[in-house]
């Protein structure tokens, strides 16, 4: 079907790469918001937009004059992946705790980015800047370096006294297993409902 629409879609075939982002970043977040608001048919609907956005980019390469590949070949390197990352389900080792798991995920990892210089290395500073920092204070503290968790006092004077302020906040998010996109997402939630009501019934802010 991707390759019927590549091939009669004028819109379609005019599109490469780094034009589909956009709508790559808003297919990401319409899926979050299914998973954590939506309902059953929505994430469905929500996997399968994403879905077509992996579909398609397998489309755009497939024609690459230099380097072609197509869907299969992107399966196929997943799968082989999966089974480097899980050989306590594939192959002779034993995991029995999460922990354990995880042990096995990062030492295969390590395998296949032994080239990399860097625990920085294949981190995105594209993503929300929350989630980075998150990530940052994960890739920190394999070196030594983790700032330490808020203790919730003192206010900030400047700008860059609140982006210490909220790099300890997220290290505390860290400390206790949360995540602090997340969080802030779900707040940011109840703060529009609140704007709604009010919207809705505009006597209770003159009161």
């Amino acid at each position: 079907m991707m390759r019927a629409v590549r091939d009669r879609c004028v819109w379609t075939q005019q599109i490469d790469h780094r034009a589909l982002v956009p709508y790559l970043v808003e297919e990401s977040a319409e899926l979050i918001d299914a998973v954590e608001e939506g309902s059953r048919g929505e994430l469905r609907e929500e996997l399968g937009d994403l879905l077509w956005q992996v579909l398609f980019h397998a489309e755009i390469a497939s024609r690459d004059p230099d380097e072609p590949f197509d869907i299969d070949d992107v399966a196929r390197g997943l799968t082989d992946k999966m089974v480097r990352r899980h050989p306590h389900v594939f192959g002779d080792a034993v995991a029995t705790t999460p922990e354990e798991v995880l042990v096995h995920w990062n030492a295969a990892k390590a395998a296949e980015k032994s080239a990399r210089t860097s625990v920085l290395d294949g981190v995105s500073e594209r993503m929300p800047s929350l989630a980075l920092a998150q990530k940052l204070l994960s890739k920190a503290s394999q070196v030594g370096l983790a700032p330490a968790p808020s203790a919730h006092g003192g206010a900030p004077v400047d700008e860059a006294g609140l982006g210490d302020a909220l790099l300890a906040l997220v290290a505390t998010a860290r400390a206790n297993g949360w995540d602090a996109e997340r969080a802030l997402r779900e707040r940011l939630r109840r703060l529009e409902s609140g704007i709604r009501a009010a919207e809705a019934a505009p006597e209770a802010l003159e009161r």
